[in-house]
């Protein structure tokens, strides 16, 4: 074998890079700190908007991205959807491998092309194309243009370079062109300090950004949304569905949307008008009516999964839903708004970001924002919100789907931006009384009751509908560093009107205490042991933030085996920060019982990122007391 100077080598390897530099196709060209963190890089992704008139809008967009590792295959994100009011005018995929080279050419027709939405004839016109690709090898670098064609001018896309985690982007670019007699709004969000360039001028407006690095998630951090760059775009002059308005405020918007889009599908058959008023009619106050309806609803139709913007914007007829028993979100939240409508009870149908992130519309910002619509009904001061997609959730409770957060309250005379309900420490509250037994084998006869209210009573409410195989199968996960566990007895009740979730279990345990020579030490909290510790991070970049606050109480009472005594206890134990309250003692009832107290709080709220190790640091410290022993010795 002949082997080649190291120096031709280099001068090869060198003439290739030079050649390359330029190619955004070639995995070889990426700058090397948009790797870092980064699954895949957006190469390069350009959006051009052009709003010809209140009434045609195309949208095109070219994206090159290179996907590092089978984990960057989702940020592909090769779909686009299409309906009546939104045509696909061009779709085409080129792939190429890590040098450039082109691979495969995938046409439209190449696509797959489903419906966008399963089980119902309802939202038959709303279809997606989508891509499936599977790489050979990685890295691979997938280019993705398209062009759509819509009627519908209120939702222009938002300038997003980067919309993910564990993606960057190289150059992202944004244009919208718009005739004279149209006014665009804009609103910039988190750009400060970024290399972001911009062209304003009268009917256009242009962004460019460039290296874009990734976002790698980190535990108890605010939302992407929080903090990722964002311009947001919106028409003053646009058309939905066929009708055309002009909103220059969340009232004008309000009253559009209601009069034009909502109020013209309130067309209930007269039998049920007749039914729904036969239901009510023994009830005297609006919110016993409405949680009798709300009950109807649950009990009458199902909810197929549908996005807001995807089968579009408008509510289907209520006589539909009422004749089919079934809808999305718009179409259920208003079947139920025009149920109480008939007997004179007042209700909104209110816009929502929903999801675990608690995202708020922006209030100071007016266009078409939302991906979810809750119904909310005016009690006095208060207001009572109701998720209508839910069969399972009791009146009045929404959960972490949509609490706290800004929300578009919709009425006949205009919009109020409302916040929905927080559920505070105190309210999100679980109490465990139980007992248990030690024999001298060292095996644990156990019982014990649970009760769970606000976000807890969320996190529990759906095992009403869990098989007994699979609640076993839970109960022996939440109690998973417990070893041979055995279920005996489990009850539970589902209280909806007082929105408390109660379980009762019986389970015996072998094994439970480490016995060495003549002594015993039983670890006294059995039944809500805390095993999580927050991640650790040596360079945390995100501030913290607790979303939810919990309170959690437990009181058990703890059967000594007979054949041993007391040799000592563990001290109380007392902490207490801006992060939450810990307490914990075992005490004495006698010379064969214990009573093991404990209560433990965590509190909401935001904190600088340099907070995050004590947060840390107070879980540790409660996971340590949580396995505090009692030393037991064998009588003589």
């Amino acid at each position: 074998m002949i082997l080649k100077p190291i120096a031709s080598i280099l001068m090869l390897f060198v003439t290739l890079t030079i050649f390359s530099q330029d190619n955004l196709y070639s995995s070889l060209t990426i700058p090397e700190d948009l790797k870092e963190n980064a699954n895949a890089v957006v190469r390069l992704n350009e959006i051009v908007v052009s709003l010809k008139s209140s009434s045609e809008m195309s949208v095109k967009e070219k994206r090159i991205i290179t996907v590092l590792n089978k984990q960057g295959n989702r940020a592909i994100d090769a779909y686009v959807h299409y309906d009546e009011n939104v045509k696909i005018k061009a779709l085409d995929v080129l792939a190429y491998d890590a040098l450039g080279n082109e691979i495969k050419k995938i046409k439209k027709n190449d696509f797959k092309d489903v419906s966008a939405v399963d089980g119902g004839t309802l939202y038959s016109d709303s279809r997606v194309k989508y891509l499936e690709y599977t790489a050979i090898n990685y890295p691979y670098t997938i280019e993705f243009t398209y062009e759509t064609i819509t009627s519908n001018t209120a939702f222009i896309p938002s300038f997003m370079p980067i919309d993910d985690y564990f993606v960057s982007a190289e150059i992202s670019s944004y244009t919208i062109n718009y005739p004279e007699n149209i006014t665009i709004r804009k609103k910039e969000k988190n750009i400060e300090g970024l290399d972001v360039e911009q062209e304003i001028t009268a009917g256009k407006f242009f962004y460019k950004a460039k290296n874009l690095s990734a976002y790698k998630p980190e535990e108890y951090s605010p939302s992407l949304d929080a903090f990722a760059p964002k311009i947001l775009f919106a028409s003053k002059q646009f058309t939905l569905e066929g009708v055309h308005t002009v909103v220059e405020n969340w009232d004008d918007f309000a009253k559009w949307m209601y009069h034009d889009l909502i109020k013209v599908t309130h067309d209930l058959p007269e039998g049920t008008i007749a039914d729904i008023q036969n239901l009510v009619k023994d009830e005297s106050n609006d919110i016993n009516k409405a949680k009798k309806i709300y009950q109807y609803v649950q009990d009458k139709v199902r909810y197929i999964s549908v996005q807001v913007g995807i089968g579009g914007w408008k509510p289907f007829n209520a006589s539909e839903v009422d004749k089919l028993g079934y809808g999305d979100c718009k179409a259920l939240t208003n079947y139920t708004m025009a149920l109480l409508k008939s007997v004179n009870v007042e209700s909104n149908y209110s816009v929502v970001y929903a999801g675990s992130t608690q995202r708020s519309i922006e209030q100071d910002f007016t266009s078409i924002q939302g991906n979810h619509v809750i119904l909310s009904i005016p009690n006095n001061e208060e207001i009572v919100w109701l998720e209508c997609t839910s069969q399972k959730l009791p009146f009045g409770f929404i959960g972490d789907f949509t609490d706290d957060r800004d929300v578009l309250v919709i009425t006949p005379d205009g919009g109020e931006i409302k916040h929905t309900k927080k559920y505070t420490t105190e309210e999100n509250t679980q109490i465990i009384k139980g007992n248990y037994i030690v024999s001298n084998e060292g095996s644990i006869d156990v019982e014990v009751k649970i009760e769970s209210k606000g976000i807890q009573y969320d996190d529990k409410y759906w095992l009403e509908s869990e098989t007994e195989r699979d609640l076993d199968e839970g109960y022996k996960k939440r109690w998973r560093y417990i070893n041979n566990v055995v279920i005996n007895r489990m009850s539970i009740e589902n209280d909806k009107d007082s929105i408390v979730f109660n379980e009762t279990i019986n389970f015996k345990a072998s094994n439970y205490p480490k016995v060495v020579a003549n002594r015993m030490l039983l670890t006294v909290n059995a039944l809500n042991r805390n095993t999580h510790i927050p991640d650790r991070y040596r360079n945390r970049k995100l501030p913290l933030k607790i979303k939810r606050g919990f309170k959690d109480i437990d009181e058990v009472v703890i059967a000594l085996p007979k054949d041993y005594k007391i040799e000592s206890l563990p001290n109380k134990k007392v902490i207490e920060n801006k992060f939450g309250n810990y307490v914990a003692e075992v005490i004495a009832k006698d010379e064969n019982t214990l009573l093991y107290k404990r209560e433990f709080i965590v509190n909401d709220g935001e904190f600088p990122k340099e907070d995050y190790a004590d947060f840390r640091k107070f879980y540790k410290e409660v996971s340590k007391q949580d396995n505090a022993k009692v030393a037991l010795i064998k009588k003589e």
